[in-house]
């Protein structure tokens, strides 16, 4: 039984004041009518209209079940108009993640620019460089580098970030230049640290090298590990936007320009929704866009 269904019909004999004028009103017959309101009173195990051959009436239960009807209607048309409006025009709240060296690179004016066209748009953006989990932390999309295990989750390419070793030229003066890959393993790599620290450094040349690098210190945070670079303290890995500023003034030198890193790829990343909320299709589309 369709409770919701027949309460609209309820509603509706009440407010009609006869079956076969609420039958006409909401365009089915009167038999269907009467049917929906006895389901209703063998629902409740309670008589809701007083019934002759010549008028109805609301019982003493019936008047208070047509009040409460009513309020509950009304509030349903209410969820399925805000509903309607939140489909038609990005507005309300993202939960978004992304890893805290992109924070500091691209995506803050990227976010910027995007509230600044949906001011309706309200964004909680956590930086962490962990892979959260989307449904068990309630994240509405997340910004992902590297390669993806195959997870049911929507995958979109935004670009693929270069990654370059550097390091000052203070370290380098002391501890002199790399000229291989391979020279990296008697130097103080500072590593990036995710599940586990990365110490394998990937670079290609003539063919690809592999190279185990060691050193005193390791972060979950590419700014950080910038920041200790530029502080004399080893040689780092990370994605050259991240390090243009410093590479532009002087403050870090590009080692090994010769061996280029494999690309790292940035993803957004989502759950499969065939209807899709116009806050999010519309921050996905703006942020393809503007790191294509």
């Amino acid at each position: 039984m369709d409770v919701l269904a027949s309460m609209k019909v309820f509603v509706k004999v009440v407010e009609h004041g006869s079956f076969s004028a609420a039958a006409q009103s909401i365009g089915i017959s009167s038999t269907m009518v009467g049917n929906h309101v006895q389901g209703l009173e063998r629902h409740l195990g309670t008589r809701l209209l007083h019934r002759t051959t010549r008028r109805q009436s609301l019982t003493e239960i019936g008047q208070g079940y047509y009040s409460q009807c009513v309020s509950i209607l009304n509030q349903i048309e209410q969820a399925e108009l805000i509903a309607r409006e939140q489909r038609a025009h990005p507005r309300g709240k993202l939960r978004v993640s992304a890893s805290a060296t992109l924070a500091s690179d691209r995506l803050m004016p990227a976010i910027a620019a995007y509230l600044k066209q949906y001011p309706e748009v309200e964004i909680e953006l956590q930086f962490n460089d962990r892979v959260v989990d989307l449904v068990e932390e309630g994240f509405d999309v997340v910004f992902r580098y590297g390669e993806l295990p195959n997870s049911g989750l929507v995958a979109r390419l935004l670009n693929k970030n270069r990654r370059i070793a550097c390091a000052s030229p203070a370290y380098l003066e002391t501890h002199g230049v790399p000229q291989t890959p391979a020279d990296l393993q008697h130097h103080n790599c500072l590593v990036f640290l995710r599940a586990t620290a990365q110490r394998d450094w990937l670079f290609r040349g003539v063919s690809h090298e592999s190279v185990r690098v060691n050193g005193q210190l390791s972060a979950n945070n590419g700014t950080a590990l910038m920041n200790a670079a530029l502080e004399g303290l080893g040689i780092v890995l990370l994605p050259q936007t991240l390090m243009q500023e410093a590479l532009k003034d002087g403050r870090l030198v590009h080692v090994l320009p010769d061996h280029e890193t494999l690309d790292r790829p940035l993803h957004l990343v989502y759950l499969p929704d065939k209807h899709m909320t116009p806050k999010l299709s519309s921050f996905i589309e703006f942020m393809l866009g503007r790191f294509a």
